[in-house]
């Protein structure tokens, strides 16, 4: 995607209309899927984007740099690429800083919002290794580099087993979902929105997802997006 204000992306007057109360995926190869999460039946939006050469050097030499790094921060629009820079030291090039920001100004214009909170983490390791639902009423989440976030279908998952209703058990033991086959996982560089418990007509329904397991010797490099409190 080329440098673009989120406003030339989306139009918000033209955003889809409520339809069902089931719970469904939706994907596309341009940035305007995103905006299907204003679908009431849709609790997943993925922008299936392939993320340029130089955006990948450009990650490439982050992680070179950053081994192990992780910030959080309140951003918006305009301040993204600066506090990027500044809370990497000035290690982030200007690629990553770009998409970033660019980022933060699809979300922020979705969702009306001034500013947006930001984390940027490299993981060696799964942050959230069992299957739950976010108290929030959306996130964005892109994986820029290694293994991405895992998801279940909305009709896969008995919501009972969630959390203590597992008793302990594993996720797949537990019988939260019937078959590994049930997983799903977004693709290194997709960009998706992660519908909530707290999205208004969700409840119950916000989308069940982990972080997957890293291999040995490898990491990821995540970027999250919320709506401040």
């Amino acid at each position: 995607m080329t440098s673009a204000s989120a406003e030339q992306v989306f139009d918000r007057d033209s955003l889809p209309a409520d339809r069902t109360k089931t719970r469904f995926p939706s994907y596309g190869d341009d940035p305007k899927a995103l905006a299907d999460i204003y679908q009431e039946d849709i609790n997943i939006a993925i922008w299936q984007r392939t993320a340029g050469e130089r955006l990948k050097d450009a990650v490439d030499g982050f992680l070179a740099a950053n081994p192990q790094f992780e910030t959080a921060m309140s951003v918006s629009p305009d301040s993204a690429h600066a506090e990027i820079s500044e809370a990497t030291r000035e290690t982030a090039p200007t690629e990553l800083a770009d998409n970033v920001a660019e980022l933060v100004d699809m979300f922020c214009y979705l969702f009306g919002l001034k500013r947006a909170g930001l984390r940027l983490a490299t993981l060696n390791r799964a942050m959230c290794p069992r299957f739950h639902v976010d108290r929030v009423p959306c996130r964005m989440v892109t994986t820029y580099h290694g293994v991405a976030t895992e998801w279940l279908p909305h009709h896969a998952v008995d919501r009972s087993k969630l959390g203590p209703g597992s008793k302990g058990q594993s996720d797949l033991d537990s019988g939260l979902f019937a078959s590994q086959s049930d997983i799903q996982r977004l693709t290194c560089g997709d960009v998706a929105l992660l519908k909530g418990e707290l999205w208004t007509g969700n409840e119950d329904a916000g989308l069940v997802h982990r972080s997957p397991a890293v291999p040995a010797g490898e990491n990821r490099l995540l970027l999250t997006l919320d709506e401040l409190a």
